[in-house]
């Protein structure tokens, strides 16, 4: 069915009009993302093309190799969220 909006702000309005529930929250969720200037920033950002380094490479394979070596002894993903005032739920 052909709009019938004059203006696209009319005819975003009648699109989420016609829309399911479910659309309606992935739509919101697209926009939020649209005007955050932060997602926007990151969105926008060029592909990092540099090459890694033989010293990132070292310290990859040292981290990953203390890892193995104390299981169970690596910060927990909450805390990390926790020193900066996040929790999980706030990812989403």
């Amino acid at each position: 069915m052909p709009s019938t909006a004059t203006n696209p702000r009319q005819q975003a309005h009648e699109l989420i009009d016609r829309m399911a529930p479910s659309q309606v929250y992935a739509v919101v969720g697209l926009l939020e993302t649209m005007l955050d200037p932060v997602s926007r920033a990151i969105a926008n950002a060029p592909f990092d093309d540099e090459p890694e380094t033989e010293e990132e490479r070292q310290a990859v394979a040292a981290s990953k190799a203390w890892m193995d070596e104390n299981p169970g002894q690596g910060i927990p993903h909450e805390e990390i969220l926790a020193d900066f005032g996040l929790a999980a739920e706030d990812l989403r």
